[in-house]
């Protein structure tokens, strides 16, 4: 169940989006948070829409997991970090490798004899560099899809797997070429200042992107529908909860989309803003989850809406960006005089350049997800303190359901309730499921007389 989305170093630096994304929650259904969806079985579940009927739940006191659910969920936790960390060094080697097999210099080369034209150059060039790096990097794709399906997360068959592969290189090289081509023709109108003007010209794209995502890019790999034609019961008791917060959401903006063909995983996101913004359910949170869960889920995602999270976002990944390309102007100099002639490189405003400066930027790039995580995790804090909130008196029992639904997603999502703390500090863009729960049945500030943080 791996997350398609356009190359995450490639579109760093072109400045799509960073890995971890601008929308906290937003995510493909082949990729179950580290730390977010509740629900899901082992055994493949059922799209039915109607919502699942309540069932005796005993109390959540706290996140445990019974022996042998503790030692899957510890080993699935340990391969996990394994995996990320060597596919974090792995990318950079890709790089690397494709510059020193000269590979970057030969698709220059093949560009420059097709036309002389710098448009059709990228078109040329952009594809052939995403598509060497998408086959260097898929045995790691793989990999993190099998152990998916070994821990029964997964139930996307490998065709339609590697169909949304496919997509996820076609988005990239759309996008990429575009992008490498309008970076290049700066790069040679202002050597020392194209970081800059760049970082200018990349904001409205992001705003553009992110405005047409709902529209154009999720559909490619899931089917939305109305919500009110999928479970029309849900619209009444989630209205409620868009007055309170004073963000009225019409039911038009309300979406079900299927997810059950390819995780067991529940969840919900919010996507796009403007006249795009709507909020998202998964097929597999409305089959599985109670009324009061499902409304639970909904009030958090509420929290970024009322909260301008996706604003905060776009405003903190501006300035991620911003640094990025200027410590990839200050290096992209010193590497080309030292490795440059080697690797057959003109210079930066070659097309063959591109992977140093990409090299350069994933490095560089690895701190700013560390940064961009911290910045995520204290977001999802919010919401879900905005959602308790906001949920109070709407729902019976705000706190269990907001546990209860978290100890659904760790029994069945195999969630360790213990990662290592480095791994958390480095990867994790939501808190542990054992600070949520925590949070979730500990949160009352009405009883102790004090004042709500965010819904009075």
């Amino acid at each position: 169940m791996k997350k398609f989305t356009v190359n995450p170093i490639l579109v760093s630096l072109l400045a799509v989006l960073l890995a971890g994304s601008l929308q906290a929650s937003q995510q493909t259904p082949s990729a179950p948070r580290m730390s977010r969806q509740p629900g899901g079985t082992s055994a493949t579940q059922s799209s039915a829409s109607p919502i699942a009927q309540p069932q005796p739940k005993n109390k959540i006191t706290a996140y445990t997991l019974p022996p042998d659910l503790y030692r899957k969920a510890r080993n699935r936790s340990r391969i996990q970090f394994a995996s990320i960390l060597f596919g974090s060094f792995y990318g950079l080697l890709v790089f690397w490798f494709i510059l020193s097999r000269k590979l970057s210099a030969k698709f220059r080369d093949w560009a420059e004899k097709v036309s002389s034209n710098r448009f059709v150059q990228a078109l040329v060039f952009t594809p052939l560099l995403v598509v060497t790096i998408g086959v260097l990097e898929i045995p790691l794709d793989i990999f993190d899809e099998w152990i998916l399906k070994l821990y029964r997360i997964s139930v996307q068959p490998w065709p339609s797997w590697f169909a949304d592969w496919g997509k996820a290189q076609l988005l990239t090289i759309v996008i990429g070429s575009l992008l490498a081509w309008l970076l290049y023709a700066i790069i040679r109108k202002s050597p020392r200042r194209w970081w800059f003007y760049f970082w200018i010209l990349s904001l409205p794209i992001i705003l553009f992107l992110v405005f047409i995502s709902p529209y154009v890019i999720e559909p490619m790999f899931n089917k939305f529908e109305p919500l009110t034609e999928k479970a029309p019961q849900l619209i009444a008791p989630l209205q409620r909860v868009t007055r309170r917060a004073g963000q009225e959401v019409s039911p038009e903006r309300m979406f079900w989309m299927k997810a059950s063909d390819k995780t067991i995983a529940t969840n919900a996101y919010v996507s796009g803003f403007g006249a795009s913004k709507r909020i998202v359910i998964w097929d597999t949170a409305i089959a599985q989850e109670s009324t009061d869960e499902v409304v639970a889920d909904f009030g958090h995602e509420m929290g970024h809406y009322a909260l301008g999270h996706i604003w905060k976002g776009l405003a903190f990944l501006a300035a991620l960006l911003f640094v990025l390309l200027y410590l990839g102007y200050r290096t992209i100099g010193w590497l080309l005089a030292r490795s440059g002639a080697r690797w057959e490189v003109r210079g930066l405003e070659d097309w063959a350049s591109l992977p140093a400066l990409l090299l350069l930027i994933s490095l560089f790039g690895f701190v700013a997800n560390v940064l961009g995580n911290a910045f995520s995790r204290y977001h999802e804090n919010q919401a879900d303190v905005y959602g308790l909130e906001v949920t109070r008196g709407i729902i019976s029992d705000p706190g269990q359901a907001c546990a209860q639904s978290f100890q659904n997603y760790g029994e069945n999502a195999l969630v360790d309730p213990d990662p290592n703390p480095v791994q958390v500090f480095l990867f994790y863009d939501h808190p542990t499921v054992t600070s949520r729960i925590h949070l979730c049945i500990t949160y009352d500030p009405w009883s102790k007389g004090e004042s709500p943080q965010f819904v009075h």
